[in-house]
């Protein structure tokens, strides 16, 4: 079947446009502030073969890891028209346990096995386990929430009642948890019925031949951009402050091993520490996702995100090390902070293949806060989540931004006055933390400085890093303020720092200020010492 390039552009965008209309409906139905203010959510579209043919402009941690879910899912269950399955488990196919993902089948007209699959996957605030918000530092993953295998919501279009109800028997917030678990069968319907009026206009086999033809088109450009870059061998490392348990760095190492000929490149993640205590270790559907982001950054914005980028990567880790952790290992912290290191490590190493590419490093932690309690207004238990901006690294011809999320998070702030409706938090002030990206010919971004003060007993948790290994600079450029959280008690005189990674229980109007990390500078040399966003 011929296709031309106009006519696969135009499935592109189609394709892409149903994956933004599912995220655009599961933020409007949400009840959580975390998906439909934050939009910590992502939705993608998949092939017969359950191979993502394309994504929204969601969460990049959720989007290259959510093809083990939906590979999981199909494997485990033989889906039937009108299901829906729900899973979060991380060894099989899941992140860490707050996100849920959902996978529907789409059936044509006539065909008696799916022609497509669509899923969507939202961070829920809370999913039970020994720590309000289910991000805390556990040391096993039993102590972080409610695990769920792959299994059927919905049966033939009707939830299953009984599986429902064991969920939220399960959490601390059940009605919003429901309210969020419906907005996610929503979206997934909302991507049934978009694909099957792209089939009624193209036809089934057609636009199995474009999505064939995507997932090539996507090779392609990966191999044509890898052609360009040296051959050789790029080493790299960077640490983790610690793992909440025990005070001792985490080591990230990495080799990349370009072949220009072939446009092809194999990653090493020989000489990474095992896993550890707490519950940063990540699985390996996360270093996968992290990969490919940095390959997708090496391309432009209109290329397809398809299965196809990792077409070229060839990905070898050991088995129960931080970066594929084996059960029961807490992993809470993986997808949040261990991504974001992973991300570091290997931009790390590719500026070594092109030192006028690659940024230098950015804040480096998504700085977690949890904060759960009893809502003195209401008398109902209460669960906020948030991630913390921090500064962007510059680049080589650029200043970082500051105060933006980077990588692998892609969420908004939760703005101050849906925060003060929905918790009883008082934000007592939210500003940039001037002079906090490292200097350079280009300086990095800063980070930012968040005061919250919390209005009811409360038990506050952090998962957070870049406290003792600071962001790096690039190409002599100088490396980003570490991040600080600071606790003032009810009555206290002087402030108290916390612990990157701790769980504490507080009092009534104790106060927090969160520093998040500045970016990394860029270039020896500096060419003015203003900033160009301030």
């Amino acid at each position: 079947m011929t296709i031309d390039a106009v006519e696969l552009a135009v499935f592109q965008s189609a394709m892409h446009s149903i994956a933004e209309e599912m995220g655009a409906a599961l933020r409007r139905t949400a009840i959580s502030p975390n998906i439909k203010e934050r939009r910590d959510y992502s939705c993608a579209v998949f092939d017969a073969q359950h191979r993502v043919i394309a994504m929204g402009d969601h969460m990049p941690v959720h989007l290259g890891s959510m093809p083990m879910s939906v590979e999981a899912a199909v494997t485990s269950l033989k889906l039937e028209r009108g299901d829906i399955a729900v899973l979060n488990d991380p060894y099989c196919g899941g992140t860490h346990l707050p996100d849920i993902t959902m996978v529907q089948p789409v059936f044509c007209e006539g065909l008696a096995t799916p022609s497509f699959y669509v899923a969507a996957r939202a961070h829920h605030a809370d999913v039970g386990g020994m720590y309000p918000g289910s991000m805390g530092p556990a040391r096993e993953i039993f102590q972080e929430g409610l695990r769920i295998p792959p299994v059927r919501l919905v049966r033939h279009g009707e939830t299953d009642r009984d599986l429902l109800h064991l969920i939220l028997l399960n959490v601390r917030t059940p009605a919003e948890r429901e309210g969020d678990l419906a907005a996610q069968i929503g979206s997934c319907r909302v991507g049934e019925r978009r694909l099957l009026q792209l089939v009624e206009r193209y036809g089934e086999a057609k636009l199995q031949a474009m999505s064939e033809e995507l997932l090539a088109y996507s090779e392609r450009l990966v191999r044509a951009e890898l052609k360009q870059l040296p051959s050789g061998v790029y080493e790299a490392e960077d640490w983790l402050d610690d793992d909440g348990v025990n005070d001792i760095p985490v080591r990230l190492a990495v080799s990349l091993t370009i072949d220009a000929a072939a446009g092809a490149i194999a990653i090493d993640f020989a000489g990474t520490s095992a896993q550890v205590a707490g519950s940063i270790n990540a699985v390996r559907a996360i270093t996968l996702s992290a990969c490919y982001y940095v390959l997708r950054c090496l391309l432009s914005e209109d290329v397809p995100a398809t299965a196809g980028i990792l077409r070229p990567l060839t990905l070898k880790l050991e088995p129960g090390t931080v970066l594929d952790a084996t059960p029961p290992a807490a992993v809470a912290g993986g997808n949040v902070e261990m991504s974001q290191r992973t991300v570091d490590v290997l931009l790390r190493a590719l500026a070594k293949a092109a030192p006028h590419r690659v940024p230098a490093a950015s804040a480096g932690t998504m700085s977690n806060l949890t904060i759960g309690g009893i809502d003195p207004r209401s008398g109902a238990a209460f669960t906020y989540y948030e991630t913390t901006a921090g500064g962007m690294g510059a680049g080589p011809h650029q200043d970082g931004l500051s105060g933006v999320q980077t990588h692998m998070t892609n969420s908004l702030n939760t703005p101050i006055e849906a925060l003060e409706f929905a918790y009883p938090l008082r934000m007592k002030s939210y500003g940039y933390r001037r002079s906090s990206g490292g200097a350079g010919e280009h300086r990095g971004g800063d980070g930012l400085i968040k005061e919250l003060e919390i209005l009811s007993d409360a038990q506050v948790t952090l998962l957070a890093d870049r406290r003792k290994f600071r962001p790096y600079g690039l190409q002599g450029g100088e490396e980003g303020s570490p991040g600080h959280t600071l606790l003032i008690e009810p009555g206290a005189m002087t402030a108290i720092e916390l612990p990157g990674k701790t769980s504490q229980r507080l009092k009534h109007g104790s106060l927090l200020r969160l520093e998040s990390p500045g970016g990394g500078g860029w270039g020896a040399t500096p060419t003015n010492t203003t900033r160009r966003d301030a």
